[in-house]
């Protein structure tokens, strides 16, 4: 009993050596990073919704002045003016996606790297194996935020090219297509949203749960 006791502190202390060694405060700051990014993410996501959100109305209500005043120009380049700033938005939130790709993926080489300076090979294979799993599944929520990003971007494509196509519409007094397109630009919004919504809560999780637990290990 006296010899697994001994056993045991020995490899307590040689591993708080390794992690000691190793600069654990590189792994803590880049943890920081790592939350700090997730929480812009969020806050960018929520900023991209509500201009989208913004947007949508401003359709509706250009298609009212349209079809009630024809009065078409300075409601136009308001209209139009909008989507504009949404499409910053979205290149925004593309740009805070790309920094939160790279600090995930900082963090996990930091695991990894801080893993492999441990000597007891048990705990190395079994750490290694718990960060290769976390990396691929997060891997796989990045990668499907890429395309509810790209989805955005489409979407506000889409309504630009509604825009331009009221002014014709107006001339004709004809908005039955038009009808149709706005309906598929507003069923769409929700759903890309819930898509990037996965990726701010998973990144959560991961931080939170995941990635505090290998830390603690």
């Amino acid at each position: 009993m006296l010899k697994k006791s001994l056993t045991l502190l020995f490899l307590s202390i040689l591993l708080v050596s390794c992690w000691k060694n190793k600069s654990p405060e590189d792994l803590i700051r880049l943890k920081d990073q790592f939350k700090s990014q997730v929480s812009t993410f969020e806050k960018r996501k929520e900023t991209a919704n509500n201009k989208v959100s913004k947007g949508l109305e401003s359709l509706s209500a250009l298609k009212s002045a349209l079809e009630d005043t024809k009065n078409e120009d300075k409601e136009f380049a308001r209209v139009y003016g909008d989507w504009e700033k949404v499409n910053r938005r979205v290149e925004n939130l593309n740009k805070e996606y790309e920094d939160l790709k790279t600090k995930a993926s900082n963090l996990f080489d930091a695991m990894e790297t801080q893993t492999n300076s441990l000597s007891d090979e048990t705990s190395k294979k079994t750490l290694l194996g718990a960060i290769e799993k976390a990396r691929t599944k997060y891997n796989g929520t990045l990668a499907n935020t890429s395309k509810a990003i790209d989805k955005l971007r489409l979407l506000h494509g889409d309504a630009v090219e509604v825009v331009k196509a009221l002014e014709v519409a107006a001339a004709l007094n004809s908005f039955d297509n038009i009808n149709d397109q706005m309906k598929s630009i507003e069923g769409r919004v929700d759903g890309i949203m819930q898509e990037l919504n996965v990726a701010v809560v998973e990144s959560k999780k991961l931080y939170e749960k995941k990635i505090t637990e290998l830390g603690a290990e």
